[in-house]
């Protein structure tokens, strides 16, 4: 065979020569090896969006308390504003609150509420003292005929004594009468003598029916004095009970008095805050966006949106959307990896140590009830100890977030895979600390 033609032969086939394929496969078979014992991290990936984590750091409406016209702007959309700026100024429309003097009108008609009131109550004092010179009164005339009534019992005793002291007579003139006329009628004195005891028996007589009118004047004397305290009586009983039902009518007056000036004092007050509901201020410091109405003459009703702001302090956050298969695997204090949309990042799932432009959270809250898409509302807020997030995120930026969960072998974590086993998961026991006394 021509040489020539060997060392060709020789050059195309490799004849004689030792081949390194072996050594490769078994190194590739090393490496393959040596991957499938690497740790990697098991986790949960989710989408979501930016958001705040406290409520009144979220944009916020700014709605009229009343309805009205629009007179005059003084902000437009896009302007910064702090918060108790006027925004925007409004109009009367109702007819009840057009008067310009209302605030006015309405004091003057407090005002005279009032003086009715504190005229009725002077009223009620001078009917009071009133009553009390009634009682006086009375009592100063009933200590008169008090005084009236013992003289009379006395002088009913009196003329009582002298009547009997006159029948007494009577009775003995009376028995001196008959003797001597028995003894007139046997011849034994002369007539002139029985005169004599006729003239004083008939003087004794005289005497007793004087003494019984005297007594029957006094006692009924004495009954009309005791009908004139019980007419007294009576009749200090109706001034007081008339007097008492015009104080009782004053106090009504008062009362109902009372009623209206609260019920203006509720007006006036009403009517003061409306007038400072004219001007919509705004309730925080930030930026106005979705003006809703477009200008000047346009009327908005009450608890109308006209526009919105977006404060310019915000505490960032995640909300982001599990699965519920996956909730078992979200605990407040977890860990998180975010990728915000805009923000370029390579991300190596099972390594997050290694991802680079990624961004660490730790899980708020996690809400029980089921959302309108059918997941979990999961919120994950800044993690401290990680590196700041961008300050250029708006709310509502997308976000792709990673729960980090248990670390295992690759090998370990492709056998889940392909049998369709969900992730580890665990939590370490805190370990038990017998307090301190």
């Amino acid at each position: 065979m021509d040489t020539n033609n060997l060392q060709s032969y020789k050059h195309i086939y490799l004849n004689g020569k030792k081949s390194r394929v072996k050594l490769w496969f078994y190194f590739c078979l090393l490496l393959i090896v040596i991957f499938m014992f690497l740790p990697w991290t098991q986790n949960i990936r989710s989408k979501g969006n930016v958001t705040t984590l406290l409520q009144e750091q979220r944009p916020q409406q700014v709605n009229t308390l009343i309805g009205g016209r629009v007179t005059k702007w003084y902000v437009k959309e896009g302007d910064f504003v702090k918060q108790g700026d006027t925004l925007v100024q409004l109009s009367e429309v109702k007819v009840d609150y057009l008067d310009p003097d209302l605030l006015a009108r309405t004091k003057e008609q407090l005002a005279g509420k009032q003086l009715t009131v504190e005229y009725y109550k002077s009223k009620v004092d001078v009917t009071e003292k009133q009553i009390g010179a009634i009682n006086t009164g009375l009592q100063l005339k009933m200590n008169q005929l008090a005084n009236k009534l013992k003289q009379l019992d006395l002088k009913v005793q009196s003329d009582s004594a002298e009547f009997i002291a006159a029948t007494n007579d009577f009775n003995i003139s009376t028995k001196q009468f008959n003797r001597q006329k028995s003894m007139y009628d046997s011849g034994l004195v002369s007539l002139t003598q029985l005169e004599i005891r006729n003239q004083q028996y008939q003087n004794a007589l005289a005497k007793k029916i004087s003494a019984e009118n005297k007594l029957a004047n006094s006692k009924q004397d004495l009954n009309i004095t005791r009908i004139e305290m019980s007419a007294l009586r009576q009749e200090n009983t109706e001034k007081v009970a008339k007097a008492q039902g015009e104080q009782f009518q004053s106090l009504t007056q008062i009362a109902s008095g009372s009623a209206d000036i609260a019920k203006l004092q509720n007006q006036y007050a009403s009517y003061n805050i409306r007038n400072g509901m004219y001007y919509v201020l705004a309730s925080q410091s930030g930026q106005i966006i979705k003006a809703q109405i477009a200008g000047i003459g346009e009327f908005v009703k009450d608890g109308e949106m006209i526009a919105e702001i977006v404060p310019d302090k915000i505490q960032y956050a995640v909300e982001l959307f599990v699965e519920p298969l996956d909730l078992p695997l979200i605990s407040p204090n977890q860990k998180v990896r975010f990728m915000f949309d805009g923000f370029p990042a390579i991300v190596f799932s099972g390594w997050p140590k290694a991802s680079s432009g990624t961004f660490g959270g730790v899980i708020v809250a996690v809400e029980s009830n089921v959302s309108i898409n059918g997941k979990f509302r999961v919120l994950v807020k800044e993690d401290p100890d990680d590196r700041p997030w961008p300050k250029e995120l708006k709310i509502g930026t997308g976000a792709q977030g990673i729960a980090l969960l248990n670390d295992v072998p690759v090998w370990y974590e492709l056998w889940r895979n392909i049998n369709g086993f969900p992730p580890d998961y665990y939590q370490k026991k805190e370990e038990y600390k017998k307090p301190v006394k």
